[in-house]
């Protein structure tokens, strides 16, 4: 770790994340879900979906395009869904609500699914997953926004980058728990890599011009995973979330629209109640014992031991919580000026 990393408790950090939202202007307790839900990320070790975003969310705010103060409402709804208008709501605001509700539908008849409209940054999309899986349900997130990535065989963005997460209950072990992007690497990565001042890997990014770039500054166009597969996928999901939700976020940049690239999300939210199904004891016995069968294989050369979904960021959380959220410089200096723009004082971690 660089010698100028600083290393706060995650209340501290908590606690200063809230008070800048209230200064944003969300409520009270709306400020607290949005920095639990960025620290959580820290935690988590996915500090590309952490406290970084601060100071782009407060920029959205200023520009109008995140909305502290929603008018969020249910538009459409039966037994088993939901269409819910986010208004730019900041996107943990909508998208808990939204799936507290489609866990509830999963109870009463088995599945609840939910697409959330006109929603902005949502954060790390399995804090939403796992919320199902906590309940003894599996959980899906997916969100989809405007392009930032090139599909297979184009160097310009086309699609977006579509994240997925899905989580299921364990029984002696915690949920697993996926939380991927279909790009290569998350679009947060390359802002983490500017505040940390290092390169990005080959294959992560291209420049402006679509050529291949590691320089983390001048990458603006995220690169597929697996290819035709990484592409395909965000298609696909532009099609569950966006076109379903009637507010399709990639023809109207396809197309060149005005206004096309303005920041906003629609996702969908999942609860499947697996009891419904079978035996929710057995299902949890039978996670454990793959998870166990999985983490018996001989690791292969340069790994330790065979990890399984969600467990390197589990592991990480209780180092976390014990050592302190590492922060890189970058981040640090950008978080000072948001203190000081709103007046508030900074932790005592982030003085010089």
């Amino acid at each position: 770790m660089a010698s100028d990393t600083i290393r706060i408790p995650a209340g501290e950090l908590e606690e200063f994340a809230k008070n800048v939202f209230i200064k944003v202007g969300l409520p009270s307790e709306d400020a607290a879900l949005e920095a639990e839900v960025l620290v959580w990320a820290n935690l988590r070790a996915v500090d590309s979906h952490g406290v970084l975003r601060i100071p782009s969310y407060v920029d959205m705010a200023d520009r109008g395009d995140m909305n502290p103060r929603p008018s969020v409402r249910v538009e459409k709804e039966t037994p088993a869904t939901v269409l819910v208008e986010g208004d730019r709501a900041f996107g943990p605001i909508v998208t808990v609500y939204t799936m507290k509700r489609v866990i509830e539908k999963a109870r009463r008849v088995g599945i609840g699914w939910g697409l959330i409209r006109n929603t902005t940054h949502q954060g790390a999309m399995a804090y939403y997953a796992l919320m199902a899986a906590r309940e003894g349900m599996a959980g899906i997130a997916i969100v989809c926004s405007p392009p930032n990535m090139a599909p297979h065989g184009a160097r310009a963005a086309g699609v977006h980058n579509s994240p997925i997460s899905i989580a299921v209950p364990g029984g002696r072990h915690r949920p697993l728990c996926i939380d991927m992007a279909t790009s290569v690497a998350a679009g947060g990565k390359l802002l983490l890599a500017r505040d940390k001042g290092i390169p990005l890997p080959e294959g992560w990014a291209l420049d402006r011009a679509g050529h291949p770039t590691t320089d983390a500054k001048a990458a603006t166009i995220l690169v597929p995973a697996a290819g035709a597969k990484g592409s395909g996928l965000a298609m696909m999901f532009e099609s569950l979330t966006s076109v379903m939700a009637g507010n399709p976020l990639l023809v109207p940049a396809l197309e060149g629209q005005e206004g096309a690239q303005r920041h906003r999300q629609n996702s969908v939210v999942a609860a499947v109640d697996i009891g419904t199904f079978t035996h929710v004891a057995e299902y949890r016995q039978h996670i454990d014992r793959m998870i166990d069968g999985l983490h018996a294989l001989p690791p292969a050369a340069g790994f330790d031991r065979v990890l399984v979904a969600g467990e390197p960021e589990d592991q990480t959380m209780e180092a976390r919580r014990r050592e302190g959220i590492p922060l890189p410089p970058g981040t640090v200096a950008n978080l000072r000026k948001v203190a000081e723009r709103f007046a508030l004082p900074v932790p005592e971690a982030f003085k010089p």
